[in-house]
């Protein structure tokens, strides 16, 4: 009897082994799909003026944490109204990101809406920076007119003429694996502007500081949870720099994760003085998927370049 019973023990424990899932693959490779911050937005599909409907305070929410909605009162700004401020708040934000602006929540809409971005808004007091602006650019001794997709900060903050070198450290709550990617990307813009970056240690003085955040963090609106807002920093001279530790961080394109490098670059381009551009395939485009790695473009460099007048 016992010899019967051992074979079928050894098949049961082979087969456990090999649908056991792996330890080493849960840190490096995602493991299911996780629920986005953003998701609740796909339930509103069709919504337009006129309806009422579950979850449209939150849509209100999300428009106004990127600057598309103010409203004059608190009812207007938690009811679940599809009102004429809301419709036109998503026109605008159709023609931000180049959607044909009818004010519904049609498919491309909610597309855009809901893939993952960064937290710095698109508009502020009413000043639209996703917009393009027509800038006189100097080239010899003619001025040449240009349409710019980059933008600035209001009152376009920069690092003093004296300051071209600045020092970077990481809070102790970074990750070891990021501290590469994120000095990748410093030498990225290095190579593309007058500046010169350092790292200096956990426990000196520096320009920039980088951290890991979750949820509510202090003077900046808070993270989200996956795959919503995936990182912020401020204009200069401020310095900071918060990746949310919420999210699945990869090292170069892995599926369902996002790449430290590629959102470095672009909070690196807040840091120094840029605001998002309406260039898709500028690094500092508000948005990034999951899986998808870029670099400096053109504009970005222009941008900088326009910013310090390199």
């Amino acid at each position: 009897m016992a010899f019967k019973i051992f074979p079928l023990i050894s098949f049961l424990f082979l087969i456990f082994i090999l649908l056991a899932p792996s330890g080493h693959a849960k840190r490096s490779i995602p493991s299911g799909k996780k629920t986005s911050a953003f998701d609740f937005i796909k339930k509103l599909k069709g919504c337009h003026k006129g309806n009422t409907t579950k979850g449209i305070h939150e849509l209100k929410a999300y428009l106004e944490k990127f600057g598309y909605l103010r409203y004059p009162n608190k009812t207007q700004a938690t009811d679940d109204d599809f009102d004429d401020i809301l419709e036109s708040a998503i026109k605008t934000y159709q023609e931000n990101y180049h959607i044909k602006p009818s004010g519904v929540m049609d498919d491309e809409t909610i597309s855009k809406m809901t893939t993952p971005r960064c937290g710095v808004p698109d508009i502020v007091n009413g000043t639209n920076y996703m917009q393009p602006r027509n800038r006189n650019h100097k080239s010899g001794s003619s001025g040449v007119h240009v349409v710019s997709h980059y933008s600035f900060f209001e009152g376009e903050p920069k690092w003093p003429p004296s300051k071209t070198h600045l020092t970077y450290r990481f809070l102790p709550n970074v990750p070891a694996v990021a501290m590469d990617p994120v000095a990748r990307a410093f030498q990225k813009w290095q190579s593309s502007t007058h500046f010169t970056f350092a790292r200096a240690q956990t426990d000196q003085n520096s320009d920039l500081v980088i951290g890991f955040y979750r949820g509510d963090h202090g003077d900046i609106d808070p993270f989200d949870g996956p795959g919503g807002t995936l990182a912020h920093a401020f204009a200069p001279t401020n310095g900071r720099f918060h990746y949310d530790a919420d999210e699945q961080w990869s090292i170069g394109s892995v599926a369902d994760a996002f790449d430290y490098e590629t959102v470095a670059l672009h909070e690196i381009g807040h840091l120094l003085g840029l605001r998002h551009s309406s260039v898709e395939a500028a690094i500092m485009y508000s948005e990034i998927s999951a899986g998808q790695t870029k670099n400096l473009h053109e504009d970005d460099i222009a941008g900088i370049r326009d910013l310090y007048n390199l």
